[in-house]
């Protein structure tokens, strides 16, 4: 849902991603752990028109500190056309994302990206609004507060059967700054979105299921490798129309019925015209 907003434990072996090349994009020493400066926090490997990028601070949790959100968007916007879709997932056993660093959140200064600030933080949530393909998010652990709107960003949710889903705003006293409040309720209903957010209880893999959080549920150890091969039969295709449809849905999922279908009428004309 990317266009449009713009728009307790996973088994997921990182390992498995070895197999893939490294991209060439360095993100040089500023955007290393802050415990170290030879850990990056985020590793980004691709394979033909795949790439996988994992947040890498398993011992934080995957939270969101100013270096992940820096490497965000340089990983993001430094994507070719090589590149159509991703997958992205988080290093560990225990968490896909966090959410935000509230370490850093209490030193008082601001932690997102420059261009979540200056052109508007649900647009360019976490980054990802720079990439013009598909991203597939891998859950393979806990997904909370940001941690569960970035995994809302992303246009395609599979989930291990250990992750869980919550919003832990209401419990630390802040108010969702993108997309959770628009966008949760319209996957999984108002009242389920409220249970949520007004609780701060976890939801487990079933329920998000169930719910229609998350596409589908996988082994955690066969999740990193179902999410590649969907990514995979995705990339397949076209990329022009892979771009045109996937930014289609995402209009048309904010209109009425009758403006969707004259949009869908529109785009195609004009798709038909230019290609």
């Amino acid at each position: 849902m990317r266009s449009q907003v713009h728009a307790a434990t996973g088994g997921l072996r990182i390992a498995s991603v070895s197999a893939f090349r490294p991209l060439p994009i360095s993100f040089g020493a500023s955007l290393m752990s802050e415990s170290t400066q030879e850990t990056p926090v985020l590793t980004v490997s691709q394979e033909g028109p795949v790439a996988v990028v994992t947040i890498n601070r398993p011992e934080a949790m995957n939270s969101l500190s100013r270096a992940v959100f820096e490497a965000m968007e340089k990983a993001f916007s430094g994507f070719g056309e090589d590149v159509l879709v991703v997958v992205l997932t988080g290093a560990g056993e225990r968490a896909f994302c966090a959410g935000l660093d509230m370490k850093e959140m209490a030193s008082g200064e601001g932690i997102t990206g420059p261009s979540d600030d200056s052109i508007g933080f649900g647009h360019t949530r976490f980054g990802l609004a720079s990439f013009q393909g598909v991203v597939i998010g891998a859950i393979n652990g806990v997904a909370v507060a940001g941690g569960l709107e970035l995994a809302l960003c992303c246009d395609i949710r599979i989930a291990s059967t250990t992750a869980r889903f919550g919003d832990a705003h209401a419990r630390v006293g802040l108010l969702p700054g993108a997309l959770l409040s628009s966008l949760l309720p319209h996957l999984i209903g108002v009242s389920r979105a409220k249970e949520m957010a007004l609780s701060s209880r976890l939801i487990d893999a079933a329920t998000a299921e169930r719910w229609g959080l998350v596409n589908r549920l996988v082994e955690p150890d066969m999740l990193l490798e179902e999410a590649k091969a969907l990514a995979r039969d995705i990339a397949k295709h076209d990329r022009r129309i892979i771009m045109a449809y996937n930014t289609l849905i995402d209009e048309n999922f904010g209109m009425t019925y009758r403006d969707a279908i004259d949009n869908e009428f529109r785009a195609s004309k004009e798709f038909e015209a230019r290609h």
